[in-house]
């Protein structure tokens, strides 16, 4: 009955985390066609401090999408582990990769199809070897994960770069280094996690009768989401105004998951009873997604689709077979997808540079 109950809720988890994957990857690109609006109206952005978007119904509806996606989310880690929910979190990276080519006009070429196939296939590795959590049924059991001297180590480190980031970093490099405000997003993300784990198993009791509004500790995670989220929802906003939305998403993401694997690793004690396959597989799984989302927006800007693989490929093909690429050669490539240069060469010229003669030159 026990099994039978726990398949039961990994399929609920998985269901809901990825439903939530792809309303958050939606409210991306509503939050971003919301900021672009007010960037064309002349508005304060909110990359320099503006809140003129909170007057803007595409942010809303993004915000909306976000919040269901954040619903979802929160159900999910009340029935699955955290490290089967925030890995699926990549599929947000997909969502938002493919809506951005629509309607942003940002380009998804081969290298970014491929980084998304990696990031769906770095996942399945994960969900698969994916740690088993200490099982926490109840808020005292919470309170005292909570109380456990590695986690309130973790906690106090979190709060402490956090605060320097948001006072000291970033007004000075906020809005020149696109780590500084996703970095902020993602450590805080980490414990708004552990936060909603356990607003989770609180309203578990409460459906179960049992008086959870009267523990204290179910009102400090409820305060303490809350700050977490705002913060999070404010310096989200900042990226995606600064910078790029194919580069602020998947670098969230494995910052975020990052972040979020390590303080469910110190809360839960995940990896004390975990096999070496496993522990190699989860590794990676993770180290995939994170080549895939690489992929995905490091080579954005380079144009290089399969209709330019026949071209490479004689290239090749004349290096394997011993043929050296002279000066010529390089340049009679690049004239190949290039009319205009071509029809600037002459036939005598071109001749003599086969044969190796500096004449022509």
């Amino acid at each position: 009955m026990s099994q039978t109950r726990g398949t039961y809720d990994f399929c609920i988890g998985l269901v809901l985390a990825m439903s939530s994957s792809i309303f958050i990857g939606g409210s991306f690109i509503l939050k971003k066609k919301g900021l672009l609006r007010l960037a064309r109206k002349g508005s304060m952005r909110a990359g320099q401090g503006g809140h003129a978007y909170l007057k803007e119904w595409l942010w809303w509806a993004g915000l909306l999408s976000m919040g269901a996606g954040e619903v979802a989310n929160f159900a999910a880690y009340a029935f699955a582990p955290a490290t089967l929910v925030t890995p699926l979190g990549a599929l947000s990276v997909l969502v938002s990769a493919i809506l951005s080519s629509f309607f942003l006009n940002e380009k998804l070429n081969l290298h970014g199809k491929i980084g998304c196939l990696l990031s769906i296939l770095g996942s399945t590795v994960m969900v698969i070897h994916a740690p088993q959590e200490e099982e926490v049924e109840t808020l005292d059991e919470m309170s005292h994960k909570l109380g456990d001297p590695g986690f309130v180590v973790f906690a106090t480190l979190v709060v402490i770069v956090s605060l320097i980031l948001i006072c000291v970093v970033g007004p000075r490099h906020g809005q020149t280094n696109i780590l500084v405000y996703i970095t902020i997003c993602s450590v805080i993300g980490a414990l708004s996690v552990s936060c909603v784990k356990g607003l989770g198993i609180a309203i578990k009791e409460l459906f179960a009768g049992k008086p959870v509004l009267k523990h204290p500790l179910s009102w400090i995670l409820l305060l303490s989401l809350t700050v977490c989220v705002s913060t999070q929802i404010n310096y989200l906003n900042r990226a995606l105004d600064i910078f790029n939305t194919s580069i602020v998403t998947p670098i969230y993401y494995v910052i975020f998951t990052t972040s979020v694997l390590t303080c469910s690793a110190i809360l839960f004690k995940e990896w004390q009873h975990m096999a070496a396959d496993d522990i190699i597989g989860t590794f990676s799984g993770f180290l995939t997604i994170i080549v895939g989302i690489f992929l995905l927006h490091a080579f954005k800007d380079v144009n290089f689709t399969l209709a330019n693989l026949p071209l490479s490929l004689r290239k090749d093909d004349r290096a394997a077979n011993g043929t050296l690429l002279s000066t010529y050669d390089s340049f009679n490539d690049d004239e190949e997808s290039s009319a205009c240069l071509g029809e600037m060469q002459s036939t005598e010229s071109l001749s003599a540079r086969r044969n190796g003669s500096l004449s022509a030159f």
